[in-house]
């Protein structure tokens, strides 16, 4: 990175930024009072660094983080969610959902057979992004409904900048009539939140890839409809089950953690229950593999094929009781007793038939709607969000190139930002360069996540869209349901104080208000 040579008088001294020798990181140094910034340290001048205070600054990928504080020692009942909750699946499944949905465009919807050319390509899309059907954009969008420019696609190519904000009108904001609803679903646009959805991702962008590629036109609703019927198909026909039943040591990952998990809080008088839209077969496949052949003796309740999130705002559907092997009962449900399995049903009659009402529930679940929007927002229940792409995203937190990016990223902003009032040659050429650099270091950071897409959890600075209701819809969030084993079970967590931003100085004249002065006040008067 080139560092400018700036010596430009400020309202309180100078600044002089000099880069360390041994850390090729970036410090700040003021006159009034020298401050040096380091990654793994924090000292003032005249302090010996032999004596400076260490801090570990890494992440704990198997931690649990906060967004709401909530005491464990409060909760009496836990809830899980199996899919991508209970049960982690290996991303070889995402290849085979993949390969069986466009063949099921080229047999059944007779798509082009040119289309078999394509395989999955790991790692291309991200959970939490946007698609525009009308557009036939894929796009990730912030908590203020901008798109991050570079990272709208048409198909496998990045649509310009210039030709996205054009189709927008003249803007990056998409407004809130467009976005998604309450459940991710709005009048032209899908956010795509579950785990599932990436190998669909790929399809989408693969089959317009085609098109455009041929010349072959296409109808943006028909073609999204059709991708999302075969990704359905592989679901609802049962097809993904079966490849997931014949070899679960492959698919299946992190099972014997699951039943330290149960047992635990099964040892601690905790109630537990099960509510999944999978069919039984598979749950019970799935959980004698994980924790046993006697698993259903440590939930109080089981509840398959379940239709979330109709089931937590449908009162209609009663709960059905199936016999040990799977096979439909016929009799009325008037309790729900402990090891019974049933189907269906609605959460009204689950809160009456049980009392499980509140706090004291702490429900899990992979899907930010479909599990745990409604139990937060509607029934007061504290939930938790399993979020496996966290440990990987930590990870690449944690790596030397990725703090030392951030470190020079955030003191070019607060430079550009003071900079601003000098207006004479030299200080508009330096502030150019920085504003070039600061764009190229944005992007590196970006790609460390995901080339295309970035980060799930930010922007360049703001948080995703993903992140916003990350945040709105659990109390709490982890990489698995296995991070619970790190804590008490009466552990309380408590969210970090984040600084607003007139809480959050970045720059010694923001600390005295009697420092700061208008820059321009002596033209105006002019």
């Amino acid at each position: 990175m080139c560092l400018p040579n700036l010596r430009q008088p400020f309202p309180y001294g100078k600044i002089i930024l000099v880069r360390s020798a041994f850390t090729d990181c970036v410090f700040a140094k003021i006159a009034a009072g020298t401050l040096y910034v380091d990654v793994s340290y924090v000292f003032c001048s005249g302090r010996d660094r032999s004596q400076a205070m260490v801090f570990c600054n890494l992440l704990n990928p198997a931690a649990i983080y906060a967004n709401n504080e909530i005491s464990l020692g409060d909760v009496e009942i836990y809830g899980f969610d199996y899919d991508y909750t209970l049960a982690q699946y290996s991303n070889l499944l995402h290849s085979m959902i993949f390969d069986t949905a466009r063949d099921i465009l080229i047999e059944q919807f007779k798509y082009p057979e040119g289309l078999g050319k394509y395989d999955y390509i790991p790692g291309f899309a991200i959970r939490g992004l946007h698609y525009d059907v009308q557009k036939s954009l894929l796009m990730k969008i912030d908590a203020f409904h901008y798109v991050q420019l570079g990272t709208a696609y048409r198909g496998l190519k990045p649509v310009p900048d210039e030709e996205l904000i054009e189709l927008y009108g003249g803007t990056q904001h998409i407004p809130l009539y467009q976005m998604s609803d309450f459940y991710g679903k709005g009048p032209s646009l899908k956010q795509f939140m579950d785990i599932f959805s990436l190998p669909e991702m790929t399809l989408l962008s693969s089959v317009i890839d085609y098109f455009i590629t041929h010349g072959i036109e296409f109808d943006q609703v028909h073609l999204y409809k059709d991708i999302s019927d075969a990704i359905k198909d592989v679901h609802v026909k049962g097809v993904m089950y079966k490849w997931i039943e014949k070899d679960l040591e492959k698919y299946i990952l992190h099972g014997d953690e699951i039943y330290a998990v149960l047992n635990r809080l099964v040892n601690h008088n905790k109630k537990l229950f099960l509510i999944t839209n999978s069919p039984f077969s598979f749950v019970d496949k799935g959980m004698k593999h994980m924790v046993g052949k006697n698993w259903r003796d440590l939930f109080d309740m089981v509840i398959v094929q379940a239709d979330k999130p109709n089931f937590f705002t449908d009162r209609r559907k009663p709960f059905r009781k199936l016999d040990d092997k799977g096979s439909l009962q016929w009799d009325k449900i008037s309790q729900l007793e402990k090891g019974k399995i049933y189907k269906e049903g609605n959460l009204f009659d689950f809160l009456r038939l049980t009392g499980w009402r509140g706090s004291k529930v702490l429900y899990f679940g992979d899907h930010l709607y479909s599990d745990l929007a409604d139990l937060m927002l509607r029934h007061g229940w504290r939930t938790g969000a399993i979020v496996p792409e966290l440990e990987t995203e930590i990870r690449i937190i944690n790596t030397e190139q990725y703090m030392h990016s951030l470190t020079w990223q955030q003191a070019l902003t607060g430079l550009l930002e003071r900079m601003q009032m000098y207006q004479d040659a030299e200080s508009k050429q330096v502030l150019l360069e920085w504003m070039k650099e600061r764009q190229e270091i944005r992007s590196l950071t970006k790609n460390l996540f995901n080339p295309q897409f970035g980060s799930i959890f930010r922007t360049f600075h703001n948080p995703t869209y993903f992140s916003r209701r990350l945040v709105r819809f659990s109390d709490i969030y982890m990489a698995s349901i296995s991070c619970l084993l790190n804590y008490d079970v009466n552990f309380t967590f408590y969210p970090r104080r984040t600084p607003l931003q007139h809480e959050a100085p970045l720059w010694m004249d923001q600390l005295c208000t009697g420092c700061m002065k208008t820059p321009f006040l002596e033209e105006m008067v002019k």
